[in-house]
């Protein structure tokens, strides 16, 4: 904010907050609003970033009077005195205004004779408000010897606590931020003495810790462990390796600890230490203890530590190694279980700890799907980096997820007890499915043989076929298909046969699909075919498969469906089916595709113009701005009288979703047109042949009934429409008034015949699209290219994009209508009425 803005609202806060503060302190009103007391503290913030100095409290006295006053009440509301404390925290920030507010009465609102004492404390929000206002004071010396001196600390250790997580979470980070700001403003600490001489408030703070650490409190602890855990994720200053030496051995021993329950929290604590540079030269031990985490930690437990840690770069090789090994164990282990003994010998030579607390969890109902999925979720977070310090045996992790899937659809004859003892765990698992097709399409980058496709095929082709199979895990099936089809671009030119054997069957169960009675796996089926033309079209081997299958036919049909969702997809296939049946060969035409195209233009109008849905209608925009896109809605006039009927269409549609996919429309046909006929590159060239063909456009927009929804699409109650007709508005207007000087007349001077006055003022008013004139109405002839380049000449669209661009914030952030709010809040009385205006 500008200081002159800042002045400003200054002005206005000395007239309205006398009025404010009598109207929350009064202890008639009850109920004020929550969001109006935060917009008020907002605006507080504002006014003390415009006017950092005590200079605030000076013009305002009223401010201290209205804390004492608020302080006098004898059950003050809970949200009022919460408001009261983070206002006192913003004003107190700066070190002038802190003395100007008297510790007395700063003591009362913080201290042991404030809400400290009060029955209005057990009320989680005066806690929140409480915490919230400490944090905001410290932002200077002064603050912080008032927290360590009043005895503040102590609260907020207690605070740590809290049964409210809101409450417990904010005290945390306030002793963050004390801790860091506190040794922030102490630049001479000895950071390699044994016993660092730590300024005062950061003394409290690591002895505290210190404290709870060995109290043997499970509570206790895991605050500590929380707080350390924000520090080293916060700060990355050298004074954090000193205190971690402090306390390192006794983190360590609580590794072994079953009792405490707090190996999560040591999880986050070494994760975030580990992303610090500060820990990385320790001399090791920092990497001993992460070492001896990845080793006693159970399964479950450490897979979250393994993962962080081979997204690492800055890590001990031999540490990497160890944490791969913790991840792919259960892999191994179910690669294991589903061989016969010595036939695979797994993906591990060595494992980090013993083989068999992996095996149990996976024996266990209770516990196996729970640690597949979350190894699972973690393979898949690896794949998906893009440079991963640590190689991954991608071979053995495919064979491994694919024998998951045979598991939990009955696929696979396991040949030793616990594989028997998996199987019938995993089968018709879909939480386990789920994780695994994920993951089986993150593997889809890497190579692999022609006998490991085959068999990955069969096993998705299963899945797609059986009964059995979710419509949500069929939709993951689905994914999983397309992601690895995608790879056979690579095959055609290596195993044709194998190739067109794969795709033969995938349309043939995708026939099957699509006339499934439930209306998600149509759904999917659709969209699965949609993503198959948008990334295969343009091969051979998959058009002819493609069209020699009923597929083509059914999603035709399903244009007619029932169901809103699959209409909308079944336009959104057909739109891609285009490409391959009309547009992409049309030197060689199939017998009777020209009555099929024009056959699908005109159902995809119908529905456009009829279906009571809107998702099927702006599918039907999407596809037709694709093909307008792509240039496939063919010749100059074709596609003109396209565009013009699509508009006349959109124009009356209640949708707003619609209107704007037709503005989208719009847009690339005027781009378009520009190119195809050009303009001179210099604004100011002067006027020649080819200048002369600009009117060319003109006229084919004014054809095309652009204008008419251009300038009735301003009007509409949608911004986002307005906005959009107003950007290619003034697009058009650079392009056709470039060496024209704007209009010196007034638009009262227009002739009336063209109807501009008249326009430019109903867009001024912002009337309603149903109110707006259409060609009828003889007013403004929205065909006529000279009445059009008079109106793109002389109406200012600048002013009327500022003003659809105008946020409603000047309007709700202003102190009036925050006094507006507040009197509404309370119950407007007749004497404070006025104060509205």
């Amino acid at each position: 904010m500008s200081p002159q803005g800042g002045r400003a609202m200054s002005r206005e806060c000395a007239l309205l907050l006398p009025r404010v503060c009598a109207a929350l302190t009064d202890p008639k009103q009850s109920g004020f609003d929550d969001t109006c007391l935060e917009k008020m503290l907002d605006w507080f913030r504002e006014l003390r970033e415009a006017e950092p100095t005590v200079k605030l409290l000076q013009d305002n006295p009223c401010l201290p009077s209205f804390f004492t006053a608020v302080l006098t009440l004898p059950e003050p509301e809970p949200n009022i005195l919460s408001f009261t404390l983070r206002l006192a925290g913003v004003v107190a920030a700066v070190e002038d205004s802190f003395v100007h507010l008297q510790l007395e009465l700063l003591a009362r609102l913080f201290g042991e004779d404030g809400p400290l004492k009060s029955a209005a404390w057990e009320d989680a929000s005066v806690r929140s408000g409480w915490v919230e206002g400490m944090h905001s004071m410290v932002q200077h010396p002064s603050a912080l010897h008032f927290i360590c001196g009043g005895g503040g600390i102590d609260v907020i250790f207690t605070l740590q606590g809290d049964s409210s997580l809101f409450v417990a979470s904010a005290a945390c980070r306030l002793l963050v931020h004390l801790l860091t700001f506190s040794v922030g403003s102490e630049p001479t600490v000895p950071l390699n003495a044994k016993d660092c001489d730590w300024p005062t408030c950061a003394h409290m703070i690591i002895k505290h810790i210190e404290d709870s650490l060995q109290s043997g409190s499970a509570s206790l602890i895991k605050q500590s462990l929380k707080l350390l855990t924000s520090l080293f994720g916060s700060c990355q200053a050298p004074w954090t390796k000193v205190l971690w030496l402090g306390i390192a051995k006794q983190v360590e021993s609580f590794l072994t600890e079953d009792s405490l329950q707090a190996q999560h929290v040591l999880v986050d604590l070494l994760l975030n230490m580990a992303r610090s540079p500060v820990f990385h030269n320790t001399e090791g031990h920092f990497w001993a203890l992460v070492t001896s985490a990845l080793e006693h930690l159970t399964p479950v437990q450490s897979s979250p530590l393994a993962v962080g840690i081979l997204r690492l770069h800055q890590c001990p090789q031999v540490v990497r190694i160890k944490a791969l090994t913790v991840l792919l164990q259960p892999m191994d282990c179910i690669l294991r279980a589903a061989s016969k003994p010595l036939e695979y010998a797994g993906l591990l030579d060595e494992s980090v700890s013993d083989p068999s607390a992996v095996e149990s969890l996976l024996s266990s109902k209770s516990s196996c799907a729970s640690l597949l999925c979350q190894t699972l979720a973690h393979l898949e977070e690896l794949l998906s980096v893009a440079l991963l310090p640590v190689s991954l045996p991608y071979a053995s992790l495919l064979h491994s997820v694919l024998t998951i899937l045979q598991f939990c659809n009955g696929l696979l004859v396991p040949a030793s007890p616990l594989g028997s003892k998996i199987s019938q765990i995993l089968v018709g698992c879909f939480r386990v499915q789920k994780s695994a097709l994920d993951a089986l399409a993150a593997l889809s980058e890497q190579k692999c043989s022609d006998t490991v496709v085959e068999s990955l095929f069969d096993v998705l082709l299963a899945y797609l076929e059986s009964p059995n199979t979710s419509p949500t895990v069929l939709k993951k099936s689905f994914k999983a298909m397309s992601t690895w089809l995608m790879c056979l671009p690579g095959m055609f030119f290596k195993n044709k046969q194998l190739t067109e054997k794969i795709l033969q069957d995938v349309f043939l169960v995708l026939q099957k699909r699509l006339c499934s009675p439930c209306w998600e796996v149509r759904d999917s089926s659709l969209e699965f075919l949609t993503n198959l033309i948008e990334n295969l079209r343009d091969y051979d081997e998959f058009k002819q498969s493609l069209l020699s299958s009923e597929v083509p036919k059914l999603t035709e049909n399903l244009l007619e469906d029932p169901e809103s969702y699959v209409r909308a997809s079944a336009v959104t296939a057909m739109g891609h089916l285009a490409f391959i049946t009309y547009f992409l060969v049309p030197e060689s035409p199939v017998a009777g595709n020209q009555y099929d195209k024009e056959k699908t233009v005109a159902k995809l109008q119908e529905i456009l113009s009829t279906d009571p849905e809107g998702f099927p209608r702006r599918a039907v925009m999407s596809v037709f701005t694709m093909w307008l896109n792509e240039s496939c809605t063919g010749q100059l006039e074709e596609t003109v009288q396209f565009v013009s009927t699509v508009v006349q269409t959109a124009a009356h549609d209640l949708d707003w979703e619609v209107k704007l996919g037709c503005l989208e429309l719009v847009q690339i046909f005027c781009d378009h047109m520009f190119c195809r006929f050009g303009l001179p590159e210099c604004y100011y060239a002067p006027v020649s042949s080819a200048a002369s063909r600009s009117n060319e456009p003109l006229q084919i927009f004014c054809r095309a009934n652009l204008f008419s929804f251009l300038f009735q699409s301003l009007c509409d109650c949608d911004k986002p429409v307005g906005q959009k007709a107003c950007d290619i508005l003034l697009d058009l207007k650079t392009h056709f008034c470039r060496n024209k000087t704007k209009n010196s007349q007034g638009t009262e001077d227009l002739p009336e015949v063209y109807g501009i006055f008249w326009l430019q003022r109903t867009l001024k008013q912002g009337c309603l699209v149903q109110n707006f004139p259409t060609d009828d109405d003889n007013r403004v002839d929205f065909k006529d290219p000279e009445s059009m380049l008079l109106a793109l000449r002389t109406i200012d669209l600048v002013e009327l994009r500022n003003d659809l661009n105008k946020c409603s914030d000047y309007v709700e952030k202003s102190p009036q209508s925050l006094l507006e709010d507040i009197l509404a809040t309370m119950g407007t009385i007749e004497e404070n009425e006025a104060d509205c205006y």
